[in-house]
């Protein structure tokens, strides 16, 4: 087995499932295995790919899921988290789910442009929309791209409320345009904080802010009187589980006003990635943490099924749903997501002035 790279979540790059072709590991007594396995350990940089986008927004049919619109300003992800279910988009991209997931990032230079025209088009009514709920918005590219910020500069002008969740320190730098929009309830912000743990984060989460990094985030948002939300997510059995009460505790002292979690969600490639990352890092519990994942997915590795999909299911699930609402009460922490005001919304500036013409 491959030795796991400082900064990568997998050095795997595993052919996803429409792959017309596949390959296996073959000795031919010149040392080839050795050079392939050196060549692994040399992972690629990070690439940036521009991408002129058709549309910006998505949107949601799945009842489990707390918005209506969502706005994924890149595809792919640098922070490299291991277990994220957005992998597998890759696929579609004929891309690996694995390292190319994290070292090719799509980013869609045009989403402010994509965006102003659907917020202009006729009959448009504004409803929930978050930002990066797939891949986060505020990844390393976005420090030079500046992709999200265009995209929260369009829907302040027209009073578009919006949420956001991110793992970035980096959502502090756009408090000059959310602060005033979360002042007249038309922001919130969600921090995911897996784990205190900076280790095991460091694993599961190679390129993405430290934990005391994003308390220091959620303390910084809520001081400037921005709602913001904590996700537990996902949550595994036997490795950031059960410290679930202590990451609660910690993001209610710094400011956080809301909770939820999710449990692991293995779709697809994620599946093997997720068991490799496994056998690396915590081969003693490998067997037991799939075990348990197993008994909350009716036995399989994944369930994907609406309603038990990011709750799970069985005594265990039941177990960790009341250990957080316990939590949450104890720590004043709401389990609903912030209420933001649709009546404010007023179509951009260039559609107003063209409808005033006729």
């Amino acid at each position: 087995m491959v030795a796991p790279i400082k900064g990568r979540g997998t050095v795997w790059a595993i052919e996803h499932r429409f792959s017309q072709r596949s390959s296996s590991e073959f000795d031919d007594g010149w040392g080839t295995l050795e050079q392939m396995a050196q060549e692994e350990r040399s992972a690629p940089a990070t690439r940036i790919i521009e991408e002129q986008a058709r549309s910006i927004l998505s949107g949601n049919d799945s009842p489990d899921i707390g918005f209506d619109l969502s706005i994924n300003p890149y595809r792919g992800c640098e922070h490299g988290c291991v277990y994220c279910y957005a992998r597998p988009t890759h696929s579609y991209l004929n891309l690996s789910p694995g390292l190319d997931f994290e070292t090719r990032i799509i980013a869609k230079v045009n989403a402010a442009e994509r965006l102003r025209e659907a917020l202009s088009a006729r009959g448009y009514t504004p409803m929930l929309l978050n930002i990066g709920s797939a891949t986060d918005a505020y990844q390393p590219a976005e420090r030079r791209l500046r992709i999200t910020r265009s995209l929260i500069e369009v829907l302040a002008e027209t009073r578009h409320p919006f949420s956001l969740i991110t793992k970035s320190s980096l959502v502090e730098r756009d408090l000059d345009l959310i602060a005033p929009l979360a002042a007249d309830r038309l922001a919130a912000v969600y921090v995911s904080l897996t784990t205190l743990d900076p280790a095991l984060a460091r694993a599961l989460e190679p390129r993405a802010a430290s934990p005391q990094r994003r308390l220091r985030t959620i303390e910084t948002l809520a001081r400037a009187g921005v709602p913001v939300g904590v996700s537990v997510s996902p949550v595994i059995p036997f490795l950031n589980e059960p410290d679930l009460e202590h990451v609660l505790e910690a993001a209610a002292a710094a400011g956080a006003s809301t909770a939820f979690s999710i449990v692991l969600r293995l779709p697809w490639e994620v599946n093997p990635l997720f068991q490799n990352w496994l056998q690396q890092h915590v081969p003693e519990r490998a067997a037991r943490i799939m075990a348990r994942v197993r008994e909350m997915r009716g036995g399989k590795d994944n369930d994907s099924r609406f309603g038990s999909r990011m709750s799970g299911q069985g005594v265990w699930a039941q177990l960790l749903r009341q250990r957080v609402d316990k939590a949450c009460a104890r720590l004043g922490l709401k389990r609903r997501r912030e209420e933001l005001d649709l009546s404010q919304f007023r179509p951009p500036a260039a559609q107003r002035g063209q409808a005033s013409l006729f």
